[in-house]
């Protein structure tokens, strides 16, 4: 038999379930025919970046027929002679919902014209009083659609103060002054430096007003200030031209130094609340809409800053903004838009169905086990993306076992479930995974990424009893606010207490700070370390407040090289010392994340505190926080992506199930088996990954599962659970590519029962565990490689394994001696948890019976082999 036919008869007998390659005759397990890499790559490679999926043609319809107009927003308010405010008019569905603006045909009329004037879409003020604006659209029906809204002007005839916080700087960020590239640059630009995004208005005011000798404004010439005349021309910059002298900006700057280029006043207004208008939107392929953005201050002000705030899209396949706010829709689906000022952000969500001709009542039919149905199937119904039928009892089976516990079914769990004609049989498997002990191995396991347990940055002895407190806490199903106030609070000896070699990782305030940010809130603060976060609302001194509230742990014995086996360490807290805030040079006062400030003087342990307002229901990060990462672990995909990244300007994809799955966990005191308990039981994780032409694009509403690679400890043990002999775990990975031996793990160890990250393992290696470096679900990769496909076809894991005397390939062969029906159909059960068809099982039958007797081993082995590099094992689907 050539084993260039058997390989192509084993792909089309498969009907492409299988990857099988051409094996050489001989005990060396070496497959290095060039066909065989070309088709291993190319199909791994095209179903990781989602080709599979397949493309379909996008799909646009004329919006129904306009049941109303909206004008935006409700009401307008203007203080201060000239002050304005931007206006778009929308289309109203009939059941209330905003639909397109409307550009052309619209008939504006201001009431009292001594009060306010119209310019364009834009009212400005005239006087003080009240009046009203009137919209009114003729429909081609000959129906004529009105709406009107209240003015109301106040200080009409007083000019608008120039603010230095809120005006000046805000120029300054609208035109890039102060970003990284130009002057907020850490040594400034050309002599002349200003604090990132505005985050210190004071050194910014002194820098601009008194440094080099008040050098840069004129106050008698305004227009000769080198603040002026450099960004509009008039001197050479290297920036170009910010401001033309036609601009608003440059007046308000003019304006601003004639009238004595003030600094921040303690009476000034302060910013409460950033508004986007409008909030949410439905819109078509090719429309166009514009935002509005209103300043909220703490006087009762409101201030249209549009001009001054910045846009960006979460989402530009489905929709780009300008730098003016202008929208435009690209492609279906649901994306949000950020907007940026002083440091604030706000969103608007963009809606675009992806068929306009679905009838809601379709979505009627659909089955809804619980809130995640729910909130799913109304998203799907808003977006005309009908979800895919519900997944085999066979998939389903598989899936769960993978995603709950990380194991495959046994042949006979699989019979047995496939068998069993029980109704509620999938419910009662899921009660069943969720008390398995390899449930405790998994979750254990991927609690320790997050914890970063890795002996190059602690000794071994800490990382076991690290490994150790979490296990028991997994395995005691403790409440995960419970767990996390006691790391948080740890005290004692590293050995005895395991908790407390979260300090022992992160050694200094600053790095506790980031770390309990990262791995709790979803946050990453980082940024605030230096300036106010350029994409967030944490400010710098927030940063120091956050990282105060750690400034009295101390630790007794640690320190120096962990390989050299150091004595335990102890945990002590003291009752006195503070975190210098840097830019002060004065103690931060110590206050969690948007919390009050504590005394501090108080003697008592900060981080209680600190535990109180983390593991908060009230806290809106913990629970979303702990919610995406088990969710984003049974589904491949978080509802917030990437999976700990919860900033504002990063939204979920489903701001209502975020919401009603926090709820839940909630009510259910931090349960992470309720939560779990949830999703394995909804509809919405037992849909069939199979497509459909209406919703293949999708990719982030789940419609329909999405397949996933297997994470690399995981697909160890689905291989050696299907091969036979376990893996040997005798070394770990030093700092330098050295190595050590270790004696932690006996044989049988299955990989996703190691507790250290630096175990060496080349199959784990290749196929991206995570390092535990960082917080950061980064830290794992399921990027394709040549490198993974040369493993699996040449590499010491599979072949080895297959090829070793006592492998499953001796065990069934004694087995089932010359029933290779029964073999086969045992393989398929095995390894892919589904009986084999008709095809497959007549043709492989036909293959193994036609060989000599010495050659049926290699052909066994072969078939173990394809099954086990098949796109049906080596994914979750």
């Amino acid at each position: 038999m050539s084993p260039i036919r058997f390989f192509f008869r084993l792909i089309f007998v498969g009907q492409e379930t299988a990857l099988m390659a051409d094996r050489h005759h001989g005990r060396s397990m070496t497959r290095c025919n060039r066909n065989v890499l070309t088709c291993c790559l190319t199909r791994i490679a095209l179903f990781c970046s989602g080709a599979i999926f397949g493309l379909s043609t996008l799909q646009s319809a004329e919006i129904e027929p306009k049941s109303g107009i909206r004008i935006l927003p409700a009401n307008i308010d203007l203080r201060g002679e000239n002050a304005w405010q931007t206006i778009c008019v929308q289309n109203l569905s009939q059941d209330g919902r905003l639909l397109s603006e409307i550009g052309e045909g619209v008939e504006l009329q201001i009431e009292d014209t001594k009060v306010a004037r119209l310019e364009g879409r834009r009212v400005i003020a005239l006087s003080s009083g009240k009046t009203s604006l009137k919209a009114s659209f003729r429909t081609s029906q000959g129906t004529t659609l009105t709406e009107s809204i209240p003015i109301s002007v106040t200080e009409g005839d007083r000019a608008v103060e120039i603010e230095f916080r809120n005006h000046v700087q805000a120029v300054l960020a609208r035109n890039g002054c102060n970003t990284g590239a130009c002057h907020g640059a850490q040594a400034g630009k050309g002599g002349f430096r200003l604090s990132l995004r505005g985050y210190d208005p004071t050194s910014d005011h002194f820098n601009i007003t008194r440094q080099d000798r008040a050098r840069r404004i004129e106050l008698s010439e305004p227009s000769r200030s080198l603040l002026i005349a450099k960004p509009s021309g008039a001197i050479e910059h290297k920036g170009g031209i910010k401001l033309p002298v036609d601009s608003h900006d440059y007046r308000l700057l003019v304006e601003w130094i004639a009238s004595g280029a003030n600094d921040t006043q303690a009476a000034d207004p302060k910013l409460k609340e950033v508004e986007v208008l409008p909030g949410q939107v439905q819109l078509s392929i090719g429309d166009t809409q514009r935002l509005i953005v209103r300043a909220h201050y703490d006087n009762g002000r409101i201030e249209d800053v549009t001009h001054w705030a910045k846009f960006s899209s979460s989402d530009e396949s489905v929709a780009s903004v300008d730098e003016f706010g202008q929208i435009k829709v690209l492609g279906p689906g649901e994306g949000a838009i950020s907007v940026w000022f002083a440091s604030r952000i706000a969103l608007a969500r963009v809606i675009v169905p992806y068929s306009l001709d679905t009838k809601s009542e379709l979505f009627d039919t659909f089955p809804v086990a619980n809130i995640i149905d729910e909130k799913v199937i109304a998203q799907l119904r808003s977006l005309g993306l009908p979800p895919s039928d519900r997944t085999t009892d066979s998939e389903f089976l598989r899936r769960a076992y993978l995603t709950t516990i990380a194991t495959l079914p046994t042949a006979q769990e699989t019979v047995e479930f496939l068998e069993d004609q029980d109704i509620n049989k999938r419910e009662r498997l899921v009660d069943h995974l969720l008390e398995r002990p390899e449930f405790v191995d998994y979750w254990s396991y991927r609690w320790s990424d997050l914890l970063m347990l890795n002996s190059s940055i602690i000794q071994p002895e800490a990382v076991k009893s690290y490994y150790f407190w979490i296990r028991g806490h997994v395995a005691k199903n403790s409440p995960w606010d419970e767990i996390v106030r006691e790391i948080l609070t740890a005290r004692g000896e590293s050995l005895e207490n395991g908790a407390t070699n979260f300090y022992a990782i992160n050694q200094d305030p600053e790095g506790m700070t980031e770390n309990a940010c990262q791995a709790f809130l979803g946050l990453s603060i980082g940024c605030a370390k230096c300036h106010n976060h350029p994409l967030e609302k944490w400010t710098n001194d927030q940063y120091y407040a956050m990282a105060n509230m750690f400034a009295r742990v101390r630790a007794k014995g640690w320190g120096g090289d962990v390989r050299n086996g150091a004595p335990e360490r102890s945990l002590i807290v003291l009752d006195r010392g503070d975190l210098i805030q840097p830019l002060t040079g004065k103690p931060q006062l110590p206050a969690p994340l948007d919390a009050p400030t504590l005394d501090p003087n108080d003697p008592t342990d900060r981080r209680i505190a600190l535990a109180d307002w983390l593991t908060s229901p009230n806290n809106p990060y913990f629970t979303r926080a702990v919610v995406n990462r088990v969710w984003a672990a049974f589904f491949g995909i978080g509802i917030v992506n990437s999976v700990d990244d919860l900033r504002a300007s990063n939204p979920a994809s489903n701001p209502a199930l975020m919401d009603a799955l926090c709820e839940s966990l909630q009510e259910h005191h931090f349960d992470l088996k309720s939560l779990m308990r949830l999703i394995l039981n909804s509809e919405t994780f037992q849909r069939s990954s199979r497509t459909t032409d209406a919703n293949r694009d999708d990719r982030k509403f789940f419609s329909h599962y999405y397949p996933k690679r297997l994470m690399a400890e995981v697909l160890h043990d689905a291989v050696v659970q299907v091969a036979g002999p376990p893996s040997e775990f005798n070394r770990t990975e030093l700092l330098g590519s050295d190595f050590r031996k270790t004696a932690f793990y006996s044989a049988g160890t299955r990989a996703i029962q190691l507790y250290d990250s630096t175990v060496a393992n080349q199959f784990l290696k290749t196929f991206g565990r995570n390092q535990r470096r960082i917080t950061c679900e980064c830290e794992r990769s399921d990027e394709p490689s040549v490198v993974q496909v040369l493993h699996i076809n040449n590499g010491e894991t599979l072949n080895p394994k297959l090829a070793q005397d006592g492998s499953n390939v001796d065990r069934w062969m004694q087995r089932f001696m010359s029933d290779w029906r029964g073999l086969i159909r045992h393989a398929y059960l095995s390894s892919l948890s589904r009986e084999p068809t008709a095809v497959e099982i007549d043709g492989l039958e036909s293959e193994i019976v036609n060989v000599t007797d010495d050659e049926r081993r290699l052909v066994i082995e072969d078939l173990l082999w394809s099954l086990m590099s098949s796109r049906e094992f080596l994914f979750v689907h």
